[in-house]
């Protein structure tokens, strides 16, 4: 063998692992091979991702894509499937790699790439990278999780929603990638759709847009990612089976289906998700925890899929409908209500954080007698609420925290037992976060509305951001972190307000 072919054959056992090497192909592909791939340029251009850290592993992510914008949505790949081959290493230089595999990109998932890695250490950073024939990716950096059982002194992480297209910058997630977190909880609005947005190419290429900003794939290259869909990811303001009024898929029930499943395709396609939460058709489970050690217990949750029809369009409140007291109606639907009661209930954690979309506590627009709330955040569902209100103060599980997103602004609340009575006992705290950088038309509707909300400790409307949140056993701290414009290049992130709850005393103080 010559030193060329060797220094070659040693190249490639190194990139896949030699025996071990893996093709893990999700599903059944009718697509041929491509065994010498060649490209116009480096397939690589939405970056690279990793996702939904455990103790002993991680979800690597990419996608095939040398022209992100084809208008078939295939990214400019020819119909085959090919191997790619990915590495982890113990430093960024990879003189140490410490895992190495390939998995098989095919046609009918984008060309997509969800490499689940096992076998690595717990609360260890590692660097990763893809190779496709002779193209590599850039190098990313991730973080795996506590080991079970173990008591780490702090978790860090960013609470990022609502990031509307601003032209390719993103100032917030230029900020977030110069911090050091363990990871990232995107609560929902990852994309926003297009009023003409139906088919898989129409979703698959609004995805490929987003992930083309440099700032966003920095942020993803830097930190695993755990994420979670509200409506614009889909459609606004849908709910379940139901589209919006004004949207023609709205009169064919079968038409919106198809098109929820599109969108939910895309998004997985796009995202560092594992493969329990591949979409069959229009359904995709969503919901799942993650466990920090002892510390923290996270509980993501879809309060969009399951959910029962808004009652009322009123933007941004109404009147309350009598029948946000209907028991038949849901946020969560029972099964997933009761995946988190049972999660709450057995958690060894110190602190249970439920990630989830929309805001939970009360906000009342209308200073008279009237109660005037948003009918598509929990305002809407008040019987779910209350199941989840009167389970914290009934069976007491360690310090809940509620993360939430979606009103393009920020919020400190505390969440009452009855919010009828302003003096009634505070169950939990909710964070909500700001948008990375869609805006709040209705900002003086809300600072208006303040007075009315005497349990809301702190609202920003007017400002882009994300919050940074420290967890340590002692308490259980929010910075909110604004930029001066959702499209600056330069500027830092200002520290606007910090919150903080301690362990055992639900409710927020300034830090």
């Amino acid at each position: 063998m010559s030193l060329s072919l060797a220094t070659s054959r040693r190249r490639f056992l190194t990139w896949t692992g030699g025996a071990a090497a893996t093709a893990a192909i999700y599903g059944f592909s009718t697509a041929p091979a491509w065994a010498e791939p060649r490209f116009p340029q480096n397939p690589f251009t939405l970056g690279i991702a990793s996702g939904d850290p455990t103790p002993d592993g991680i979800v690597l992510w990419t996608r095939l894509a040398p022209e992100p914008q084809a208008a078939d949505g295939r990214g400019g790949m020819p119909p085959y499937q090919l191997q790619v081959n990915w590495q982890i290493a113990a430093d960024p230089e990879f003189r140490t790699v410490v895992k190495a595999g390939s998995e098989v990109a095919t046609p009918e998932l984008a060309h997509s790439v969800h490499a689940e890695v096992v076998g690595l250490n717990p609360s260890s950073d590692y660097w990763f990278r893809f190779r496709v024939g002779s193209e590599e990716s850039q190098v990313g950096h991730t973080r795996t999780a506590p080991a079970a059982g173990s008591d780490p002194g702090k978790v860090t992480f960013g609470l990022a929603s609502c990031q509307s297209w601003a032209g390719g910058r993103y100032a917030a997630y230029r900020t977030m990638a110069q911090e050091d977190l363990d990871l990232v909880v995107h609560v929902g609005d990852y994309t926003y759709e297009g009023r003409n947005h139906e088919s898989l190419a129409d979703f698959r290429n609004n995805h490929a847009k987003y992930k083309s900003s440099p700032d966003l794939q920095a942020a993803h290259a830097r930190f695993p990612f755990v994420v979670t869909f509200d409506d614009h990811e889909v459609e606004n303001n849908w709910a379940a089976g139901m589209s919006q009024p004004d949207n023609e898929a709205s009169n064919e029930p079968q038409r919106f289906l198809q098109l929820r499943a599109n969108a939910f395709q895309a998004y997985y396609e796009h995202l560092p998700l594992r493969r329990p939460q591949r979409p069959t058709g229009p359904d995709m489970v969503l919901y799942r925890g993650l466990d920090y050690g002892n510390l923290a217990r996270f509980h993501v949750l879809d309060t969009r899929q399951y959910r029962s029809d808004q009652l009322t369009e009123n933007f941004p409140g109404g009147p309350q409908h009598p029948d946000v007291y209907d028991p038949s109606r849901t946020l969560m639907v029972d099964a997933q209500e009761q995946w988190l009661f049972q999660g709450l209930a057995s958690s060894p954690a110190r602190w249970n954080v439920i990630a989830q979309q929309t805001m939970m506590a009360q906000y009342d627009y209308d200073p008279s007698e009237v109660l005037s709330v948003n009918h598509d955040q929990w305002d809407g569902y008040v019987v779910s609420r209350n199941r989840l209100t009167n389970f914290i103060h009934q069976q007491n599980p360690a310090n809940p925290v509620i993360l939430s997103g979606d009103w393009h602004a920020a919020f400190v609340n505390d969440v009452l037992l009855d919010f009828a009575d302003p003096a009634s006992k505070i169950v939990t705290t909710e964070f909500v976060g700001t948008s990375i950088s869609s805006g709040c038309g209705w900002a003086q509707s809300i600072k208006n509305a303040l007075p009315n909300n005497p349990h809301t400790r702190y609202i920003n409307p007017d400002k882009r951001g994300w919050t940074r949140c420290t967890v340590t056993p002692e308490e259980f701290r929010s910075d909110y972190l604004t930029v001066a414009a959702a499209a600056d290049t330069t500027s830092p992130a200002v520290l606007d307000a910090s919150f903080a709850v301690s362990n055992g005393r639900p409710g927020a103080q300034r830090a």
